[in-house]
């Protein structure tokens, strides 16, 4: 059966959907040209035409796969509710207890933008604008009164680098960290660093 005509935007977009499955199941430093190309049944020219490089694939791939879980983040920051609700909402969303998906995904892209430029511009932007929105409804509610917080920038910095620590442990690691162990330490470091008095893993989201 002929295959349908795609638009230029429609087949970028399958052919980083099939690069996003490729490094999921082969990793970065495996997963070939060749290998997207296959899965949809096109030509590796096909494929080089609109990335160039491997490289540039990987790191636009990359890209596309976060913008779905930065969707959801703006959607939690954004609802009209407390400062402190938002942020309960988003960092249990985020842990890698969570809902949120591809964390097999980053810890292959995270060591991979070790030697790839164009990745690491990538996961530095991504994680830039991760940060930066927590910070900002940090600050929100400090601004409203709701709790302290000298530095909101590196309180969501910490709290970033809890998850993606914990991320390593739970995917790297099967069994060597229970699920509600870490999602405990998550909130507990949510509450210290925003002064709560209450530091509960029962927290209210």
């Amino acid at each position: 059966m002929a295959r349908v005509r795609l638009s230029v935007q429609e087949r970028r977009e399958e052919l980083l959907r099939a690069a996003v499955e490729q490094i999921e199941a082969r990793g970065v430093a495996a997963v070939r040209i060749a290998d997207v190309a296959s899965t949809l049944g096109v030509s590796n020219a096909l494929v080089l035409y609109h990335f160039s490089t491997k490289e540039k694939l990987v790191a636009a791939a990359f890209a596309y796969a976060a913008e779905d879980d930065l969707a959801q983040l703006s959607k939690l920051l954004g609802r009209r509710t407390t400062a402190l609700r938002r942020l309960r909402s988003a960092v249990r969303w985020y842990a890698p207890t969570g809902q949120a998906k591809g964390w097999r995904l980053w810890i292959e892209g995270w060591a991979a933008a070790l030697r790839e430029p164009a990745l690491q511009e990538v996961t530095r932007d991504l994680d830039r604008r991760w940060k930066a929105a927590i910070a900002e409804v940090i600050a929100e509610g400090v601004a409203a009164g709701e709790f302290r917080c000298p530095d909101p920038m590196g309180a969501a910095l910490r709290l970033t680098a809890l998850l993606d620590g914990l991320a390593v442990q739970l995917t790297s690691y099967p069994g060597a960290l229970s699920r509600a162990r870490a999602q405990e330490w998550v909130d507990e470091a949510l509450a210290r660093e925003l002064g709560l008095a209450e530091v509960s893993s029962a927290g209210h989201a």
